[in-house]
């Protein structure tokens, strides 16, 4: 298992990804992935941030990717994750966050936000894990596919503030190897 950069040569591999996974899962998707122009137009996609897969041979198994903030909220990246769920617990969305938040500092964002379903304690744990705190609480915020509301957790990562946390987790070697 291999976590790389997104290209071209991944697309097709990452809409069956997409494709198989379950419909609730769909739900909390923001951009419609299962639209083969969308998923390729990350591969050309040269803005900061990025995009990563992880793969076990042909077949993608999670997807990673900070798309940066416009205008005045351009120094905060929104980390995006999804994992097969037959690899979930694995650790694999835990080595896809890292490499996310890892690119992300050294793209330059100083501010990472991920939107997190509040009942998802594995999710919390993750990003609690690498640095991540809470922001805010948005009640009945999301409709999942059956029309019941849940709440919504805005977790967000401030580079300057937990930078000690993050040698605990092997951000600041990387980041001094480049």
């Amino acid at each position: 298992m291999a976590v790389v950069e997104l290209g071209p040569e991944r697309c097709d591999a990452l809409l069956r990804f997409f494709a198989e996974l379950p419909e609730g899962d769909l739900t909390f998707i923001k951009e419609e992935v299962t639209d083969p122009e969308t998923v390729r137009s990350w591969a050309k996609d040269a803005s900061p941030g990025g995009r990563w897969v992880s793969v076990d041979g042909d077949d993608v198994t999670g997807y990673a990717a900070v798309r940066p903030l416009p205008g005045w909220s351009d120094h905060v990246g929104e980390l995006r994750l999804v994992v097969a769920s037959s690899r979930r617990g694995s650790g694999l969305g835990r080595e896809l966050a890292h490499r996310a938040l890892v690119e992300a500092v050294a793209s330059g964002l100083s501010k990472l936000v991920v939107e997190v379903v509040a009942e998802d304690g594995a999710a919390l744990a993750l990003f609690t894990d690498l640095g991540f705190t809470g922001e805010a609480v948005l009640r009945d915020h999301i409709r999942d596919r059956s029309g019941e509301l849940r709440d919504l957790m805005v977790l967000a990562h401030h580079v300057s503030e937990t930078w000690s946390g993050m040698d605990a987790v092997g951000i600041a070697d990387e980041l001094s190897a480049r």
